[in-house]
């Protein structure tokens, strides 16, 4: 039994790792982001006051350094402030720490969490925040269409790229059966149901070993689930009450693997896009896959999109929630709120650079 399970897992990760391979392609063909995307402007600074907080157990972590203290020494500028990361403290302390130093930018070199927490402590103040991706997922860099494996290029932009700014959004989380509260400001797409129990539930020897393809082996896992009764209210309206299995809440929707997951997310436009999905067989799930894998625009029963700039779920059963990949605990209400143009970002030149999906759309 288990040989068949080993068997179905390797069929679904070169399933997926094919038709996300044919999405990319169609993504370089055609793409509509760009639609909102604003102009974007240069930092008009001579010389720039640059800090990182640096991740220090990612793998590229110190060629990171190397690189943004070369380009600063060739600038004439001031080394930089590099603060790393601690299991006890992933960023916030030394994030904090950058902004009182002065930093014009400061530059998060990590993965998605390292991101996320940066994002939150700069959120609202000016500074603007350079991304230098080392993760698995690097969803925000994807979403501002850099080139993820272009460390290089990466750095370049950090440090000498025109800026935007985009919004973030804050997602609070209640758990009624323990007392426990907390707050998260995420920046891609959060989640509540089966998506958080497949990010808590993934390997990390296997996400080390095939990078994001990991995650599709913990879905094949949660596939048998039952649908959890939740009410939803948009924007204060009187609630309504749906049986699902995983309701998302998207800034923007770029996936790793090229996939658009939800095409009219967009990162500026002051608005949530609220995903609710329900299948109750494989069915469903084939249905939906299809659907996103290759843009078909029919509405599905099992798959519901909303627009919101703020949403509230309860439910009597404590459900997993996840912020941009990172599991985020167990609730009983979620509240969801977006907070437009909240963050100024380092992206590449010119609008024309949104709209290169060859760039940004690779794996």
């Amino acid at each position: 039994m288990r040989d068949w399970l080993l068997y179905l897992v390797i069929a679904g990760i070169l399933a997926f790792a094919v038709s996300s391979w044919w999405g990319v392609r169609r993504l370089r063909a055609k793409h509509t982001r760009s639609a909102v995307w604003e102009e974007t402007h240069s930092p008009g600074l001579g010389r720039q006051k640059v800090a990182v907080v640096l991740n220090p157990i990612k793998a590229r972590s110190t060629e990171a350094r190397a690189l943004i203290e070369s380009a600063c020494a060739e600038a004439g500028w001031e080394p930089p402030l590099i603060v790393e990361t601690t299991a006890a403290d992933p960023g916030f302390s030394q994030a904090r720490a950058a902004v009182d130093s002065g930093a014009d930018v400061v530059l998060a070199g990590g993965g998605d969490g390292t991101v996320r927490v940066v994002a939150e402590v700069l959120a609202g103040t000016g500074t603007a925040m350079g991304l230098i991706p080392l993760g698995t997922g690097n969803l925000l860099a994807r979403n501002v269409h850099l080139e993820v494996n272009d460390l290089q290029g990466s750095v370049q932009t950090a440090l000498f790229g025109h800026q935007r700014f985009i919004d973030t959004a804050r997602m609070t989380v209640e758990n009624s059966r323990t007392g426990a509260s907390a707050q998260y400001t995420f920046l891609v797409i959060a989640g509540m149901g089966m998506d958080a129990e497949v990010v808590g539930d993934t390997f990390d020897g296997l996400k080390k070993a095939v990078g994001w393809l990991a995650y599709t082996e913990a879905w094949v896992r949660h596939l048998a689930g039952r649908r959890k009764k939740v009410s939803i209210a948009l924007d204060d309206q009187p609630e309504q009450a749906r049986k699902i299995r995983s309701v998302l809440f998207a800034n923007c929707g770029l996936i790793p693997g090229g996939i658009d997951f939800i095409p009219q997310a967009m990162i500026d436009d002051g608005m949530l896009d609220v995903v609710v999905m329900s299948p109750r067989s494989a069915i469903g799930w084939l249905a939906m896959y299809t659907k996103i894998v290759l843009k078909h625009k029919k509405d599905l029963p099992v798959m519901t999109y909303y627009r919101s700039g703020k949403v509230t779920i309860q439910c009597s059963e404590p459900l997993p929630t996840q912020v941009d990949g990172d599991p985020s605990g167990e609730a009983t209400k979620v509240t969801v709120q977006v907070a437009p143009g909240s963050l100024l970002v380092r992206v590449r030149e010119g609008a024309e650079a949104a709209r290169a999906g060859a760039g940004w759309a690779r794996v």
